[in-house]
C-alpha cells in the first residue's frame, strides 16, 4: 500500500488510512532517511490511538512507552540510531516488547535487523522532491 502526506495539514488523514490498513498489534519498522518524517509520522499514529502524552524520539532512552485510550494499554516506540552494538537491543528486553502483542513503532530498524521478528511490517518513508512525503508498507 502507498499513502502520500502532501502537507502535515493531512498528517493525520494518513495515519487514520494507515491504521485502517493494518492490524495495530503488530511490530512496525519504519526506513527512511534522517529528516523523512519518520517520528513525526509515528507521533500522529500515537495520537490517532488516543495518546495524550509527549510523543518524541527516545533517540537517548532507546524506547519510549505511551498509553493509548484507543486501545486501553501500551505503545512502545523505538529509536535504535545510537546503538553500537546488537546486544544493547537484547539488553533492553528487546523480545519482552515485541512479542507482548502491544504495537511496537520502531525507527532505525536497519541497526537490528536480525532480531526483528518474522511478520514486522516495514514501512519505508521517503522524501520527495517536492517535499511530500510517501509511506510505503505491505501487511
Amino acid at each position: 500500500m502507498k499513502i502520500e502526506i502532501s502537507t502535515l495539514h493531512n498528517i493525520h488523514s494518513a495515519a487514520q488510512a494507515f491504521l485502517e490498513a493494518t492490524d495495530v498489534n503488530r511490530v512496525f519498522a519504519f526506513y527512511g532517511k534522517m529528516g523523512a518524517g519518520k517520528t513525526t509520522f509515528i507521533k500522529a499514529l500515537c495520537e490517532e490511538l488516543g495518546v495524550e502524552d509527549a510523543v518524541n524520539s527516545p533517540t537517548f532512552a532507546i524506547v519510549n512507552e505511551y498509553y493509548s485510550t484507543r486501545l486501553d494499554g501500551p505503545i512502545f516506540h523505538f529509536d535504535f540510531y545510537r546503538i553500537k552494538r546488537i546486544e544493547e537491543a537484547f539488553d533492553i528486553g528487546t523480545d519482552d516488547y515485541f512479542y507482548s502483542g502491544a504495537p511496537c513503532f520502531i525507527e532505525w530498524p536497519e541497526l537490528i535487523e536480525d532480531i526483528l521478528p518474522e511478520e514486522t511490517v516495514r514501512v519505508s518513508i521517503e522524501e520527495q522532491p517536492d517535499g511530500t512525503r510517501t509511506i510505503e508498507f505491505e501487511d
